[in-house]
């Protein structure tokens, strides 16, 4: 049996520990040296990164998110063991880990580390297709000749290469399809590296819920639960026409998924398409100030999500949710793409107008998209607002305070509505 010590890089056959180091993290697979397309994901990359800045919180268990009313976008372990989990809402987080220690995401920070990660996996192989700041999917087929080492030792050596210089960590999903690739990286997290085999597909997947399935969520699984669909077993007992005029393209996917069955190549050139936030309220609500105040902090994040990445976008997108589930989307495109907060809030604010009577909402969303490089960004000003470009000034220069100080450094007084 093929093993690999991930501490020590080691390659050897059949050893619970190893041999050289002694380590017992060891993982061992009849085809461990002959899978290369491969998912990492950081663990719980946010609060890791908070917790690497900060050692007091060092056992602490960590929130990522909003205010009470806001929504938790990610949770140490610590925090998770307790029950907390991504999307939840806050107040619902905080009962159940009442003690957490509660940090605004620091997206410009999470945005460069990222890179710097990325920057690694690119040594590896030309073939990285991010998901996030943090996962990516790669196709490592044919670097063993470049490397001198097949591809599951690259990938043990890329997290051992985080942690050192990092100090940070990654989960591997090594497999033949990126579908059970992903899978793989959720199996043993954190530190993981799982590998699904071809010879042994149908076997792992047979009692496996269809949860499993990435872009399964509550209402998709409540409809194949409707459907007497829990698990792989109970899809492999459709046939592919009746999925699909049941599910739709969706149910062609499944019957493919059932068998472990994923054509999709890894695809660096996959642009990124639109980026947006939004969020679902605890109670539903019609208050105007309530409602402007996130709009703000909607648009900031936005913002800085696309000078992080250096991308600016032309069309402004407002999503509201009424509280008999209805969604309302309206957008605009700019005469010029923007990647100013104060820009995208007041779009996104003029459009909100057209509607906000319209409510209670449950749900408020913002989002920018036809993007481009940040080059092209605000070049023309706005004729119609004299004040626009001095605005424009004092936003960079919060910018570059924010950068040296914190995000709390500087504060608009509607992001404490």
């Amino acid at each position: 049996m093929p093993g690999l010590c991930r501490d020590c890089l080691t390659c050897f056959d059949d050893a619970r520990r190893c041999p050289d180091c002694g380590s017992p993290r060891v993982t061992l697979h009849p085809e461990l040296f002959d899978l290369s397309i491969a998912h990492m994901d950081c663990d719980a990359f946010y609060a890791s990164v908070e917790k690497r800045d900060n050692p007091e919180l060092a056992g602490k268990p960590v929130i990522i998110g909003g205010g009470k009313r806001g929504v938790v976008s990610t949770a140490c372990y610590v925090a998770r063991i307790r029950g907390v989990r991504s999307a939840m809402p806050m107040f619902k987080a905080l009962t159940l880990c009442p003690d957490a220690v509660v940090i605004k995401p620091r997206m410009s920070v999470y945005a460069a580390i990222s890179k710097q990660i990325r920057a690694m996996m690119d040594e590896l192989t030309p073939v990285v297709e991010p998901l996030s700041l943090d996962e990516a999917f790669m196709d490592l087929s044919g670097t063993e000749r470049l490397h001198g080492a097949p591809p599951a030792v690259m990938l043990a050596r890329l997290v051992r290469r985080m942690k050192d210089e990092l100090g940070l960590t990654g989960s591997i999903g090594l497999s033949h399809n990126k579908f059970l690739a992903k899978v793989a990286s959720d199996l043993d997290k954190p530190r993981g590296f799982s590998v699904i085999g071809q010879a042994e597909t149908a076997e792992f997947l047979h009692d496996k819920p269809v949860r499993l399935i990435w872009g399964i969520g509550p209402a998709a699984q409540e409809s194949l639960e409707r459907a007497g669909i829990r698990t792989f077993s109970d899809l492999l007992r459709w046939e592919q026409e009746a999925l699909t005029a049941r599910f739709g393209s969706m149910g062609y996917r499944l019957w493919h998924l059932a068998r472990g069955q994923d054509r999709r190549k890894v695809s660096a050139h996959e642009p990124m398409k639109s980026i947006s936030n939004e969020t679902t309220f605890f109670e539903d609500t019609a208050n105007p100030d309530v409602l402007d105040g996130h709009l703000w902090r909607m648009a900031e994040k936005v913002s800085d999500r696309a000078k992080a990445k250096e991308l600016a976008g032309r069309v402004v997108t407002l999503k509201l949710k009424k509280a008999n589930h209805k969604i309302l989307t309206r957008r605009v495109s700019l005469r010029d793409p923007t990647q100013m907060a104060d820009r995208i809030y007041r779009t996104a604010r003029g459009l909100f107008d057209q509607v906000g009577d319209e409510g209670p909402y449950r749900l408020l969303g913002c989002g920018l998209s036809d993007l481009c490089d940040a080059e092209q960004a605000d070049v023309s000003g706005d004729l119609l607002d004299p004040g626009a470009s001095q605005r424009s000034g004092a936003e960079r220069a919060t910018d570059e305070i924010r950068k040296r100080f914190g995000t709390d450094a500087i504060l608009k007084g509607r992001a404490l509505r």
